[in-house]
């Protein structure tokens, strides 16, 4: 069988057209380089629809810089009518777990995305890849090199010397052909042997230098088992995967940009009846961020958070248990939007994009995080009051009970208050949030001088309405101290101290050792009945999530997302 009988049978481009008008008329100003080059694609009738992937390695979990890549492909993919595929290039099995695999899926399901048909896989196209590279040493185009790896590093030279051809370099067919086979039959150990493909050791590109095709190893993958004893380099597997699913745009990251070259040549070199196209754009930088996959693991491997799920960690599952919104994501993704230069985008957009998805999906709620205890000396009777979800979305109502005993925050209370204090003091007033007037008549200190307890009084005239004669400023959140319900309650800050986390020796010193801190908090009983990752205002204090792992009604638990302060302004 010939190499391009086995591409006959393999999926090609969807034959349905994109309607060039509607994606011009949706898209009218603003086109960044890679939608106006699919625009000028289809106008122009290089592809009658577009079909892009997402092709994440499964040897890790996705962070934010993932997001972007998943938010484009998918995003190009809808805009234009076409399809995205979820593949996985699964060429290392040493570093890859069906964990990763299922995570994954889950992360972009989450994320609002659903891919076209089943997942693919890498690895489902090892027998092509395998015959593509028979062929590619037929042509004379690759060749088994049985140098040592230290020796090809060696050789391969640098950015300023050429390389050195290897002495197997002009070894006949017939012998490349036997020792590939030996690669791949076990006859050859780890690092005896590695396919290469024979372009040019003076290339002033290094990736263009015989780059290796395959490696020797002996180790079972997840999704094959032991069937191979040699496997595909990414850089081989992936234009090549792309080619047989008929990938019209591939879409990477600029690092890719000097991979570019050998990504045609392979294509071109095994004769695809389909050609796809790569294009770079810039990777996500955040600041106060660290996305490199190895000092992410280094986080979690020196218990420095709490696994890969930690709410301070970048990753999808963090972000997610910290109560990210899928769509505060997505928007933030469009913001940032494409370009061809790297450069550092502010967290306080993804902070904001985040606070912007709360506003209208957020119900609202009291907490109090930091308990002082007032007694109500004249509430006649305990009360419980029916009050909106929402103050601008129909979500329902919840009661609130009013008892003559409540908690209010401790720095809602000032002795000595500061010029500006708008809340309570003795002998002043403050409104509490949706109930009445109260004045502090009475202070009490435990034998150290702390403030233990205050007694107030109502003024029953202003339930719902405003006293009589002045003006009362402050209004402060409370709960009943004796029907309000205890929960732990998580809040998380950034996890580095310095906006570039990577500035001195070792970014694990610019971590913030307030990053988390946990407080035992009395909230409002209606709260307590909250489902894993239900999401709310908790008033005055910032959003907050019910932890998608440890939140029960019996024992609440309660993730800080953000607090309510935004910095960042849009168009900044």
């Amino acid at each position: 069988m010939k190499p391009n009988d086995v591409v006959s049978d393999l999926p090609k481009n969807p034959t349905t057209s994109t309607s060039v008008d509607a994606v011009q008329q949706e898209q009218q100003a603003g086109l960044d380089f890679i939608r106006q080059v699919i625009t000028d694609d289809l106008a122009e009738g290089r592809v009658q629809s577009v079909v892009t992937r997402f092709p994440p390695e499964p040897n890790g979990y996705l962070h934010i810089g993932h997001v972007k890549a998943i938010c484009l492909n998918f995003g190009i993919a809808n805009e234009y009518k076409g399809l995205c595929n979820l593949r996985f290039d699964d060429t290392n099995p040493d570093a890859e777990e069906q964990e990763y695999v299922d995570g994954i899926a889950n992360d972009v399901k989450w994320l609002g995305f659903e891919w076209d048909g089943a997942p693919r896989y890498a690895s489902s196209y090892f027998d092509q890849l395998h015959t593509w590279a028979i062929q590619l040493i037929e042509q004379g185009d690759a060749y088994v090199d049985l140098q040592s790896p230290e020796e090809i590093k060696l050789n391969r030279g640098n950015f300023v010397e050429p390389g050195k051809n290897s002495p197997y370099r002009d070894a006949s067919v017939e012998e490349n052909l036997t020792r590939f086979a030996q690669m791949n039959n076990g006859e050859l150990g780890e690092g005896q042997a590695v396919l290469r493909a024979r372009i040019d050791m003076t290339s002033p590109n290094v990736h263009m230098r015989d780059p290796i095709l395959y490696r020797v190893l002996h180790s079972e993958h997840h999704q094959t088992g032991d069937k191979w004893k040699m496997y595909p380099m990414y850089d081989y597997a992936h234009p090549l995967s792309d080619a047989i699913e008929g990938i019209t745009h591939s879409l990477c990251t600029l690092e890719f940009q000097d991979h570019r070259p050998f990504y045609d040549w392979v294509v071109q070199k095994v004769k695809s009846p389909s050609v796809p196209h790569q294009y770079e754009s810039s990777r996500l930088n955040i600041d106060y961020t660290i996305t490199s996959k190895r000092k992410l693991r280094k986080l979690v491997e020196g218990n420095h958070v709490n696994g890969w799920d930690d709410p301070r960690m970048p990753t999808v599952v963090g972000m997610r248990r910290r109560g990210f919104t899928p769509e505060g994501l997505r928007d933030f993704c469009k913001r940032v939007g494409v370009s061809k230069t790297d450069g550092i985008v502010d967290v306080a957009m993804l902070e904001f994009c985040i606070r912007q998805s709360l506003e209208n999906t957020a119900a609202r709620g009291m907490a109090v995080l930091n308990p002082l205890k007032v007694t109500l000396t004249n509430l006649p009777e305990a009360m419980d009051m029916l009050h909106a979800r929402h103050p601008n979305v129909d979500m329902g109502d919840r009661i609130i009970p009013l008892t003559s005993e409540i908690y209010i925050d401790r720095k809602d209370f000032e002795e000595v208050p500061p010029k500006g204090f708008k809340r309570l003091i003795p002998e002043g007033e403050v409104r509490l949030r949706h109930a009445y007037v109260i004045k502090c008549d009475e202070v009490i200190k435990d034998a150290n001088g702390e403030v233990v307890e205050l007694k107030c009084s109502i003024d029953p005239e202003t339930l719902g309405k405003n006293p009589e004669g002045r003006k009362v400023k402050g209004v402060i959140h409370w709960v009943s101290a004796t029907k309000g319900i205890p929960a732990e309650v998580r809040i998380y800050d950034r996890l580095f101290t310095e906006s570039d986390p990577e500035v001195g020796d070792d970014f694990l010193a610019n971590l913030n050792p307030d990053s988390l801190q946990v407080v035992q908090a009395i909230i409002e009983p209606a709260l307590a009945d909250a489902k894993p990752e239900d999401r709310f205002q908790f008033e005055r204090e910032g959003y907050f999530v019910a932890d998608q792992y440890d939140h029960t009604s019996e024992k609440p638990v309660f993730n800080r997302i953000l607090d309510l302060r935004d910095s960042f302004k849009p168009g900044k």
